[in-house]
Order: structure tokens, then C-alpha cells, then sequence
């Protein structure tokens, strides 16, 4: 059980169905918040919102992929209109491949593009309407220590996250003044899927790391939801321990 309280709040959260995204939901539904989903898996999307709803909590699902703006427009529209609201969107939605810039396939970088960055840019351009009718709301979006220091074999997605970064403190300072907020939540290492990936194996460094759960990351992102109107937690930075590395 959360020890922050989302009552009343409605949360829509990207890469729902797994990983951080999945145990944010979770949270976010025991702190009393009720959750609207993306992913592009229709299966694990609807196990996601059972468990959910199993545990007492409101959610729904909605097969998208955020990196084409129709059907990420159809998610946060969809959310507005089954919970009446929209308090929150947490970006979390991201795919991950690794290894040398030369010779690699470029096909993987578009992917990484248009998931980890337009993901990002087409659910904050539809959500942004919604949160104006209520005067009101809050963006969080997920990057990387990946996206504050580059390492070789990962150049493409540390450019995305590098982007996200920017994106999010130039909208934060549009936005500043307008009751609706904007943080940038940034993990280290984190034991996920992601993290399992072909990618640990690619990026030097990670190796001597013991990642952090989800559970963490998580609790992170309903903290910064918590907090009281006139506060923003604009960035924040959840890491392993035993990371030496700066950041």
C-alpha cells in the first residue's frame, strides 16, 4: 500500500502493462488514484488492469502505441472520457537497443525515436488540452541516467532521453504559473525486462550495478504526485547505491 494519497485523482501512465510502468499503475491504484493504461500488447494490458482492480482500484486499458500521435491522441481522449478527468500523465513508454552507432539498424533507431521521444511529445500535446479545462495537472516524464551522460552502446537512446530532458525543462517554464506541472523523474539501473535486455550486455559499466526494483522508481513518481499544488518536484534522481558513476 502507498503511503501517498492519489484520491480522486485520475493517472494515465504509457508502457503500463510491464515493468515500471505496471508497478506505478499499482501504486498508483493503492494510493487511491484511478489509472488508464497504454500499451501496445492487448494481453498483458488487461492482466495489468485485473490485477488492479482485483486489489479494490479503478483502471482501464488501451492498446496504443504512443509513437503514432492518432492512437496516442485516442488513449488520453479515451482516459478523459471513462474517468471524466485528467490529473496526471506519467511518459514511461520505452524501447531500448543497444551497440555500436556504425553499421547498426537504423530501422532500431526509428523505433527508439519514435516510442522513447514522439511517445513522449504526442501524449503531452493531447493531454495538455485536457488538464487546461480543469486548471490543473501534472507530467511526469520518465528518462535515464542514460539521458544525462552518454555511454558507448547507446548513443541512440541516450539521445532520446537527452531530448526528453530538454523537452521537459523548456516545458516546465511555459507552463510555470498555469497549475500545471511538469518533473522529470530520471532511474539509474532498475531491475526490469528493460534491464534484462541484450543492452546490459552492450553498455560497459552495468555489469558491477545491483539494480534498484521497480517498486522504487514507482514510489518516486507517486511521491512527486503527492505533493501539494504550489510544490513541484521538477527533477528528481533515483539510482542504485552502489553507482559510483556521476552523474
Amino acid at each position: 500500500m502507498s503511503a501517498f494519497a492519489l484520491s480522486g485523482r485520475v493517472v494515465a501512465i504509457t508502457g503500463g502493462s510491464s515493468g515500471i510502468g505496471l508497478t506505478t499503475a499499482l501504486t498508483c491504484g493503492a494510493a487511491g488514484a484511478a489509472v488508464a493504461l497504454a500499451g501496445r500488447r492487448e494481453g498483458p494490458l488487461r492482466e495489468a488492469v485485473a490485477r488492479i482492480e482485483q486489489s479494490g482500484g479503478r483502471a482501464a486499458g488501451f492498446p496504443a502505441d504512443v509513437g503514432d500521435q492518432t492512437q496516442a491522441a485516442a488513449f488520453l481522449n479515451g482516459a478523459y472520457e471513462r474517468f471524466g478527468r485528467l490529473d496526471a500523465l506519467v511518459n514511461n513508454a520505452a524501447v531500448v537497443y543497444g551497440g555500436q552507432l556504425e553499421g547498426a539498424d537504423i530501422a532500431q533507431w526509428r523505433e527508439m525515436v519514435q516510442t522513447n521521444m514522439m511517445g513522449v511529445l504526442n501524449c503531452t500535446h493531447a493531454a495538455l488540452p485536457l488538464m487546461r479545462k480543469t486548471g490543473s495537472g501534472h507530467i511526469v516524464n520518465v528518462t535515464s541516467l542514460g539521458g544525462r551522460r552518454a555511454l558507448a552502446g547507446s548513443g541512440i537512446y541516450s539521445a532520446t532521453k537527452f531530448a526528453v530532458s530538454g523537452f521537459s525543462e523548456a516545458l516546465r517554464q511555459e507552463l510555470a504559473g498555469t497549475g500545471i506541472r511538469v518533473s522529470l523523474v530520471v532511474p539509474g539501473a532498475v531491475a526490469t525486462p528493460m534491464y534484462d535486455s541484450p543492452i546490459s550486455e552492450q553498455v560497459g559499466g552495468l555489469d558491477a550495478i545491483v539494480p534498484i526494483p521497480s517498486t522504487a522508481l514507482a514510489n518516486a513518481i507517486v511521491y512527486t504526485l503527492s505533493q501539494p499544488p504550489e510544490v513541484n518536484v521538477a527533477d528528481i534522481v533515483v539510482m542504485p547505491e552502489n553507482d559510483r558513476r556521476p552523474i
